[in-house]
């Protein structure tokens, strides 16, 4: 890994972290904030049409996440986590849009967004899911073979 992709990575994973710290304790405290743009909190979660107790599954799991993205190890819990950030902030773009909310209300949501997906794009290898199925044990693990290939039905190949 290059240290620009580095420096990428850990810039975009710490300002996600301290975003989704921050709307998180914000939801599981169950904040009013009524003058922020796009309010994380109790007015925010009602202007959109939820339910109170939405916030505090919410609040839950993105400290959760904040806390499987900055361990060491587990690469598995942290594609979970990014997942669960991805459906988290595109949900909450597309319930401001479906509200009939201004764009500058989005703009959280948004940036949180795309950090989740630059923060993925350049995480480390040792962040990573090893792929089981990698063309790497040798010529007999090659590329997949077609159906007649696989069970050596070779008439049918010149028929």
């Amino acid at each position: 890994m290059t240290k620009r992709n580095k420096i990428i990575y850990w810039i975009s994973t710490v300002w996600l972290a301290s975003g989704m710290l921050s709307t998180g304790t914000l939801q599981l405290f169950k904040v009013k904030a009524e003058g922020a743009v796009a309010p994380p909190g109790v007015y925010g979660i009602t202007h959109l049409g939820y339910p109170v107790y939405f916030l505090t599954i919410l609040g839950v799991w993105k400290i959760l996440g904040v806390v499987a993205l900055l361990i060491p190890k587990f690469p598995f819990l942290k594609e979970w986590a990014y997942a669960g950030f991805f459906f988290a902030m595109s949900g909450a773009v597309f319930s401001h849009i479906a509200s009939g909310d201004s764009m500058t209300e989005n703009v959280p949501a948004l940036l949180l967004l795309i950090l989740t997906v630059i923060s993925w794009y350049f995480r480390p290898a040792d962040r990573r899911i090893i792929s089981v199925n990698q063309y790497s044990h040798g010529p007999e693990f090659g590329p997949p073979k077609t159906a007649t290939e696989k069970h050596g039905n070779h008439a049918a190949v010149g028929a």
